[in-house]
């Protein structure tokens, strides 16, 4: 087993993945200006693992100096070993003190591994890997860096008796929620991106994601929004909040009837007077689907610790667990 080091799309689009590695779009390198991408070929020059590293512009954490390893999948366990070996002796030599994964070079693209599956199948924007590949993270001296988990609600009448108080409270500082209407959802996105800058500010490993790709990368959901469930709270002219909600859509794929919808974003912006407009949000769009006619909600891939954790546990019951990875790397 061989690791090469790769810089382009290109040079990617010319190797043949092993029949058992899962399919990879070597666009992605072109759209996630990764610094290295990385493959352990065996000895047809087949695919066996592949993934890509950033380390130019990785997120913050603490005194750290990141290395983020990325676009991860391995065909077995020789191949991960020789490419995690490679990732990390190549981040070490970048002056990276800490790698973590998997992560697609920010938290704003595809992260974390499914560690705790439970009987739920996968659903719409969910990561998902073979049970084996945290484990291959962990046989190259990987360990938890933090947990994610995602919620089901099976009964999408209950309500949250704390949140009639914050509604008339809201009502007295002007605050209106509602949908937003389906000829101006383009719209809505600058306005969405610009409340996700600020309430995400100090969100764990945080980055900035520049405008246009923020609304390059959702505008790809557009045509599966329905509006009924992206509702914003606006104070005036002003933003103050949001929560995007989309139906599950891998229900369909699956050629289920789809009655279940996911919580994906909630957002407020960090204003003491806005205390608990989040579960008012949460409870409005679960209404809005009840009316819709969905039967289930999932809050979707929330960060353990987060005041999200505190909203959904009032309505729904964890389903699946999450992990992302990190090891310390000595000089």
């Amino acid at each position: 087993m061989r690791v090469e080091a790769l810089h382009t799309a290109e040079e990617r689009s010319r190797l043949a993945n092993a029949a058992s590695l899962p399919s990879f779009d070597a666009a992605q390198i072109a759209e996630h200006s990764p610094d290295l991408h990385l493959c352990a070929l065996d000895d047809r020059s087949a695919v066996q693992a592949h993934c890509s590293l950033w380390w130019r512009d990785a997120p913050p954490h603490g005194a750290h100096r990141v290395g983020v390893i990325g676009h991860y999948a391995s065909a077995g366990d020789e191949a991960a070993a020789s490419l995690l070996q490679a990732a990390i002796e190549t981040l070490r030599e970048q002056a990276c003190t800490l790698a973590v994964g998997p992560m697609d070079g920010n938290t704003w693209r595809r992260y974390r591994f499914v560690t705790e599956a439970g009987p739920e199948p996968p659903f719409f924007l969910e990561p998902q890997n073979p049970p084996e590949w945290p484990l291959q993270f962990e046989r190259a001296g990987f360990t938890p860096l933090a947990h994610y988990f995602s919620a089901l609600n099976s009964d999408l009448s209950q309500v949250d008796r704390r949140t009639a108080r914050v509604a008339e409270r809201m009502d007295r500082l002007g605050v209106r929620i509602h949908p937003v209407e389906k000829s101006g959802l383009a719209e809505q996105l600058v306005r969405i991106y610009r409340v996700s800058q600020i309430a995400f500010a100090r969100n764990f490993l945080y980055t900035e994601l520049p405008e246009a790709a923020f609304v390059a990368q959702y505008s790809k959901l557009l045509s599966q929004i329905r509006p009924e469930l992206l509702l914003v709270a606006e104070r005036g002219e002003e933003l103050a909040g949001y929560a995007f909600a989309i139906p599950d859509l891998a229900q369909a794929v699956r050629g289920q009837a789809i009655d279940t919808f996911l919580i994906k974003t909630v957002a407020i912006l960090p204003d003491a007077g806005l205390a608990g407009l989040g579960g008012l949000l949460v409870e409005r769009v679960q209404d809005a689907g009840r009316r819709m006619g969905f039967r289930r909600c999932i809050h979707a891939l929330m960060f353990d610790g987060n005041v999200s954790r505190n909203i959904s546990r009032h309505y729904a019951t964890s389903m699946r667990r999450y992990s992302l990875f990190s090891r310390e790397l000595q000089p």
